[in-house]
C-alpha cells in the first residue's frame, strides 16, 4: 500500500483491520482505535464526497507541524472497530492538518456515531508526526488494541520488561523472530491518554513496530497498510498465547531454544540484536 490508495481503499482496509482485531478478541466494545496518515489533501482524496461536514480550524490535541497538508483518518471515541467495515462514515473522521500543525480542518458525516476522535488521538497524532519528521513516510497506519494474551503477560511482574517478555513470546514459533526482528518494547503502566504514555510511546515506536502498554494494550505501526499492522499483532499475540498456555500447563513446553533461534536468524539474515 502507498499514498496511491484511494479514500475508499483506505476505509475498506480500516474496516477489515477492525474486524480481524475483533475476531482476535482484542477490541472489546469501544476499545481500540485506528488511524491512517497519508500525504494527500482533501481534494486529492475526495474527502467531502464521503465526509461532507467541514469544520475548519479545529484544535488538534498537540502540535503536529510535520503533518501540515496531510490527512489523518481516525476512528471515533467509543466506536466499535467491528462496525467500521459496515459503516465507515459513522465511525471514521478525517483531519487535514493546517500549516503550523496546531489546527486542522475536520471532516465528518451527519451520521457520525461519536462526539470526538478517539481519546488516544494524541498518541496516534504524535506517532504520525514523529515518523514523518524522522523518516519522511508518505503512508502510515497506527493501531491501538488490547490483545488478551499479551496484556495478561504484562500483569506478571517478573517478565514485565522488554528482555524477558520478548524471550517468552519469541520462543514458540520460528517465524516470529523473522516477522518481529526487534521484538516488542515493554512500557510500565501509564495512565491511558496521558502525556507520559504519549511521549514514551513515540520514543518506543522509533525502534520497534509494536510497543506494549503494560496492563492495558499495544500500539503498532505499519508503512504498508492497517492489515499489515494487524499481521504483526497476530504474530505477537500467538506467541503470547503459547506462553500463557505453557504457564497454565506447568511450563512443560521447552520452546525454541536460543541456539535454534540463532540458527533461524542466520538462515534468514534477520536484522536483530535480541539473540
Amino acid at each position: 500500500m502507498s499514498t496511491a490508495l484511494s479514500l475508499n481503499e483506505i476505509l475498506s482496509q480500516m474496516g477489515a483491520a477492525g474486524r480481524r482485531l475483533d475476531h482476535m478478541g482484542a477490541v472489546e466494545a469501544g476499545a481500540g482505535n485506528i488511524s491512517v496518515c497519508v500525504a494527500k489533501g482533501a481534494e486529492e482524496l475526495g474527502l467531502a464526497d464521503r465526509l461532507p461536514q467541514v469544520h475548519p480550524s479545529t484544535d488538534l490535541p498537540l502540535p503536529a507541524p510535520a503533518l501540515a497538508g496531510r490527512t489523518v483518518l481516525v476512528t471515533g471515541s467509543g466506536c466499535r472497530l467491528r462496525d467500521v467495515a459496515e459503516s465507515p462514515e459513522a465511525n471514521v473522521s478525517a483531519f487535514v492538518v493546517d500549516e503550523g500543525g496546531l489546527t486542522g480542518t475536520w471532516y465528518t458525516h451527519p451520521t457520525k456515531a461519536y462526539a470526538r476522535p478517539t481519546s488516544e488521538f494524541n498518541s496516534h497524532l504524535a506517532v504520525h508526526d514523529d515518523q514523518v519528521s524522522q523518516r519522511g513516510v508518505g503512508f502510515q497506519a497506527v493501531i491501538h488494541a488490547q490483545p488478551p494474551y499479551l496484556v495478561q503477560l504484562s500483569h506478571i511482574k517478573e517478565i514485565r520488561n522488554t528482555r524477558d517478555l520478548n524471550r517468552r513470546i519469541l520462543r514458540w514459533e520460528p517465524e516470529t523472530i523473522v516477522q518481529l526482528p526487534q521484538g516488542i518494547e515493554v512500557l510500565d503502566f501509564m495512565v491511558p491518554g496521558g502525556q507520559e504514555l504519549m511521549e514514551n510511546n513515540v520514543r518506543a515506536l522509533r525502534d520497534h513496530v509494536i510497543v506494549l502498554w503494560s496492563k492495558h494494550g499495544i500500539m503498532v505501526r505499519s508503512d504498508v497498510s492497517p492489515l499489515a499492522a494487524v499481521d504483526k499483532v497476530e504474530y505477537a499475540e500467538t506467541g503470547a498465547m503459547y506462553e500463557v498456555r505453557n504457564i497454565q500447563s506447568g511450563n512443560l513446553g521447552e520452546g525454541v531454544t536460543d541456539d535454534e533461534l540463532r540458527a533461524v536468524i542466520a538462515a534468514f539474515n534477520v536484522p536483530t540484536d535480541l539473540f
